[in-house]
């Protein structure tokens, strides 16, 4: 009783893959992927064949290959090359950024060096400097929104004269956060000298 039915179902299987297998398929039709280059099929079957067959070893390389990773983009901040770049920081877009930011002084980038300063000034117990850091740190709050608003509207200007089609989504963003660093610290490093003009 099982037998048989099992037999027709395998008929019916054999039947039915016949059918496709002898159906034609149009030389002209699209098979849906790219015919791969040969240079890509030979690394593809290469990478089958060295795969590790053991979690470990995997695992291992895996960690390898990240770090690998981490030290070519650490070197790519350090020099600028674009091509081993974090993706935040790729595009002609981003580079005009941040040579735009790097080229001029910015009041933020002076942030962290006076709030240490108005910081110590507000320790002291005399009043009349107490009074002073207050006033410092009123003075130094005001100049950083003002030229961060400065530098946002002229950054969005000529975003949208150099590059009018490509997108500019989170760039002048981007721009306003690295004038919150110091020169010295930013990273990707500045290729441009200041007053030079991107």
């Amino acid at each position: 009783m099982f037998r048989s039915r099992s037999k027709e179902e395998k008929a019916a299987v054999t039947s039915v893959s016949a059918d496709l297998s002898t159906q034609s398929r149009d030389p002209q039709a699209p098979k849906g992927r790219p015919t791969p280059k040969r240079s890509e099929a030979q690394t593809q079957r290469r990478r089958a064949s060295t795969t590790p067959t053991d979690r470990k070893t995997a695992m291992k390389r895996q960690r390898e290959a990240r770090r690998a990773d981490l030290a070519k983009q650490r070197e790519a901040l350090a020099s600028g090359d674009e091509r081993y770049l974090p993706v935040r920081d790729k595009g002609p877009v981003r580079r005009f950024v941040r040579d735009y930011v790097d080229s001029r002084f910015c009041i933020a980038e002076f942030f962290l060096p006076l709030a240490v300063v108005i910081l110590v000034l507000s320790m002291v117990r005399v009043g009349q400097l107490q009074n002073i850091a207050l006033l410092l740190w009123l003075g130094v709050i005001v100049l950083i929104v003002v030229d961060s608003i400065g530098i946002f509207i002229r950054l969005r200007k000529q975003l949208a004269e150099r590059f009018p089609d490509s997108p500019k989504r989170g760039a002048v963003a981007y721009g306003l956060m690295r004038t919150l660093q110091m020169r010295r610290l930013r990273l990707p490093k500045p290729q441009v000298k200041r007053g030079e003009r991107p």
